[in-house]
C-alpha cells in the first residue's frame, strides 16, 4: 500500500469532459502536426459538461489539453517525427504522443457551437481521444 493519498501533490484524478469525434482512427493515418491537413473534427462534450461550454463562438481559439490515449507512457526518447536516421531525442523536447504523461495541446478554431457538440478545425488527434479541458487562447497584452 503506497503512503500517498489521493490528494497528494504526486498523485491525482483528471475526467475526460469529452472525447474527439473524427475521421482520424489510427495513429499511423493521422497527421503529426495540425497544420498537415488535419481533418474537420469535433469535440462530443459529456453531458454533465455541457453548461461549461456556455460563452464558447464559432471563430474563437481554443486550447485542447487531451490524453493521448494510444501513446506509450514508458517512452523517454524518439527519433523525433518517426525518422531513424535522426538522433534520438528526449521526449520533453519534441511533441511525441509516447511519454510519461501522454498529455496532448491542441490549438485549434471552433468552427460550430452546440450544447454538446463543437465543431473544430486545427485538429490532429485521434477518434475517440479523451478531452481534459478546454480553455481560450488569450489576445494580445493592450498597452496604453
Amino acid at each position: 500500500m503506497s503512503s500517498e493519498s489521493a490528494s497528494s501533490p504526486d498523485h491525482f484524478e483528471v475526467r475526460a469532459v469529452g472525447r474527439v469525434r473524427s475521421p482520424l482512427t489510427a495513429r499511423a493515418g493521422a497527421p503529426r502536426q495540425a497544420d498537415e491537413d488535419a481533418p474537420p473534427a469535433e469535440i462530443v462534450l459529456a453531458a454533465e459538461y455541457a453548461a461549461a461550454a456556455a460563452d464558447l463562438q464559432p471563430g474563437m481559439r481554443v486550447i485542447l489539453l487531451t490524453w493521448l490515449h494510444a501513446g506509450s507512457r514508458d517512452v523517454l526518447a524518439v527519433h523525433p517525427r518517426g525518422d531513424r536516421s535522426r538522433t534520438p531525442t528526449g521526449v520533453f523536447a519534441t511533441r511525441s504522443p509516447d511519454r510519461p504523461n501522454p498529455i496532448g495541446l491542441h490549438e485549434v478554431t471552433l468552427t460550430a457551437v452546440s450544447p454538446r457538440v463543437l465543431g473544430v478545425a486545427g485538429l490532429e488527434a485521434i477518434d475517440g481521444t479523451p478531452i481534459l479541458d478546454i480553455k481560450p487562447v488569450l489576445g494580445g497584452v493592450e498597452t496604453r
